[in-house]
């Protein structure tokens, strides 16, 4: 009887626990589809950002030209994680592509300075053996990311007059299709000149050209700064999608182990309340027996 009671309790934990990743995988579900939704809003407002560097670039005062021979020594890693647990292999799969990339780029450790954002990241990296310089932790709403992402901006405009790191780089998970994800790497800085000189020589989509009346170095840099904000926050967003499709994944993982681990529990008991039943009847029939000596 005791074991009977064992068992109920066993699957009344998995009933309880099944009801958790259910409500884990929805709310993972909304959150893939928000950010999604934040990234298709991106889109639009780098396009715009895009289309006013390309006026910029069509009246660069004579004479000014922008050096494209910018010596790469010491690099500054941006490297985007999870704050929560329960996301499968999201943050040991951007660790190891982070660490790879940077050995691959020739730059020694020595030389590597790394923000890290979410705290689960943190500890992947250093128990690699990776020296984190700056932290950050995430939190989830859109006021939330912009806070942080300007704080990176500053850290970053820090990094370049205070600690002369002239590479910085972006690692983070982007959503791939098929509902999984791919680690990214995306140079921020130096700039990629030649771009910009085929923004500027870009046919423009219309007859009429827009102008522009403010000092041109200005409207470049707010536009540059913008460009900078933006890729920031598209990495981030990119990499919380991800985050949110591998907690999926691993909660559907968990749903179908809890389903078969709920089947065998539920056998186990039937087949001992089954075993049970047919103890007390053996038991009653045979005090019946012993009462009656055996006759009907």
């Amino acid at each position: 009887m005791e074991l009977l009671e064992t068992l109920k309790r066993k699957i009344e934990s998995a009933n309880d626990l099944q009801s958790v990743v259910r409500t884990m995988k929805v709310m993972a579900s909304a959150s893939i589809r928000e950010y999604e939704h934040a990234v298709e809003s991106l889109d639009e407002y780098n396009s715009t950002i895009e289309m006013g560097l390309q006026i910029v670039m069509r009246n660069m005062p004579e004479g000014m030209t922008a050096a494209r021979n910018v010596e790469k020594n010491r690099l500054g890693a941006i490297v985007f994680g999870s704050e929560r647990g329960m996301c499968g292999q999201f943050n040991e799969v951007i660790t190891y592509y982070a660490i790879d990339s940077m050995d691959k780029l020739g730059i020694m450790p020595d030389k590597r300075t790394i923000l890290a954002l979410g705290e689960r990241l943190i500890v992947r990296l250093e128990e690699s053996g990776q020296t984190v310089k700056e932290r950050f932790p995430i939190f989830g709403s859109h006021v939330d990311i912009t806070s942080i992402m300007q704080e990176v901006l500053i850290k970053i405009e820090e990094w370049r007059l205070q600690e002369r790191i002239d590479q910085i780089v972006l690692f983070y998970n982007r959503p791939a299709s098929g509902a999984s994800f791919r680690p990214n790497m995306l140079y921020l800085l130096p700039f990629d000149m030649d771009w910009f000189q085929e923004l500027g020589n870009k046919k423009w989509p219309s007859r009429t050209l827009p102008t522009f009346t403010m000092d041109w170095e200005r409207l470049f840099s707010s536009l540059v700064r913008q460009y900078l904000f933006v890729s920031l926050y598209r990495a981030f967003v990119e990499s919380l999608a991800s985050e949110n499709i591998s907690r999926l994944f691993s909660m559907q993982n968990a749903e179908n182990n809890i389903d078969e681990r709920l089947k065998e529990l539920n056998a186990q008991f039937h087949h001992q309340r089954q075993t049970s039943i047919t103890a007390e009847l053996f038991d009653i029939v045979t005090g019946f027996e012993a009462v009656t000596g055996g006759k009907r």
